[in-house]
């Protein structure tokens, strides 16, 4: 780990928001882009601290040790609110953003500045996204806004525009690994997890410290494994039961489609690692029974219920079509 606000990578994006501040050119919007799990969030959190430490040991740097340091990595500062779906793939309502508007229109509590961290921000409908869209032409100048999505490409062009957009990119398996070891893990489990987690450093600790996320994979897959050659019952009584439990069924889904990549960049017989390091006899064996538009129809299947999921279609009807396609 490098000296860079204490984060794994994304190096670069420390360096230019490290000289925002120590120039005093910070933007009054920025948008943190890339796939869950980066880091996003982490990077967020690191930039409000710089911004508001009140013994900074250099232009730029955070102390992690002065009240606002410790309460903003906590997400617990008087200044620092913190705006996202109630869970993962939810909705971010107007609701959220007109009551933060309130907030922001206030003098800083403690801190030089105001800093509202949005969380996921693809997952706000058009309302909270048209709300946002005005808090940001007329945020006062002790306001920052701080933005994480998955791609700048789903949210309206008006809000991008108006952001500095930081597109952080996954880091080199072998980097993940390291960092992996370094806090413990052994070398063959090292170098599953940083496949798994596609180089995205957040995932991979989490995969690492809670030990539950790699057994639910695991399980997940066996699922998959049997459903293949399953019969239209048992295909159906599985979809029902998932269906009970929509946060469970669009994990499930996120899992089954990182499966269905690996098969497909097999079936490509392109040169990318596997991310399921550990299912490659599995992978290689489908790749060989399916062509190469059919692996690409489960992927686009996969990615399409997830996609519906989150409009809220009806998850029972949504598994079991996903499962008589296979």
């Amino acid at each position: 780990m490098t000296d860079n606000w204490n984060l794994l990578g994304h190096d670069w994006a420390v360096d230019m928001l490290r000289r925002h501040i120590a120039t005093g050119e910070a933007r009054h919007a920025y948008l943190f882009a890339g796939p869950p799990g980066l880091g996003r969030r982490s990077l967020a959190l690191a930039f409000a601290r710089a911004l508001n430490c009140t013994d900074p040991p250099a232009p730029g740097e955070a102390c992690g040790q002065c009240r606002d340091c410790k309460q903003i990595a906590a997400m617990a500062h008087p200044d620092l609110a913190v705006i996202q779906a109630e869970n993962e793939g939810g909705t971010l309502k107007v609701e959220q953003v007109r009551e933060l508007k309130r907030a922001v229109s206030l003098k800083p509590y403690q801190s030089k500045y105001r800093v509202a961290l949005f969380l996921r921000f693809q997952e706000a409908n058009d309302n909270a996204s048209n709300a946002l869209l005005k808090t940001l032409e007329e945020a006062p100048a002790h306001v920052i806004l701080l933005l994480t999505a998955d791609n700048p490409e789903a949210l309206l062009p008006t809000i991008v525009s108006r952001c500095e957009v930081l597109r952080l990119r996954p880091l080199p398996l072998e980097q993940v690994e390291k960092e992996l070891e370094r806090r413990g893990a052994e070398s063959s489990q090292a170098s599953l997890i940083a496949h798994v987690s596609g180089g995205r450093p957040g995932y991979a600790i989490r995969l690492l410290e809670d030990k539950s996320l790699l057994e639910f994979r695991r399980t997940r897959l066996d699922d998959l494994q049997k459903l293949l050659s399953a019969s239209r019952v048992d295909k159906f009584a599985y979809a029902e039961k998932l269906a009970k439990e929509k946060d469970v069924m669009r994990q499930v889904l996120l899992t089954w489609l990182s499966f269905w990549r690996d098969v497909l960049l097999r079936a490509a017989k392109a040169d990318s690692p596997l991310a399921n390091l550990d299912r490659a006899e599995e992978i290689e064996s489908l790749a060989k029974r399916i062509d190469l538009p059919a692996a690409r129809q489960r992927v686009a299947e996969t990615e399409r219920a997830i996609q519906q999921m989150e409009r809220n279609v009806n998850a029972r009807l949504l598994m079991e079509v996903l499962l008589l396609n296979w």
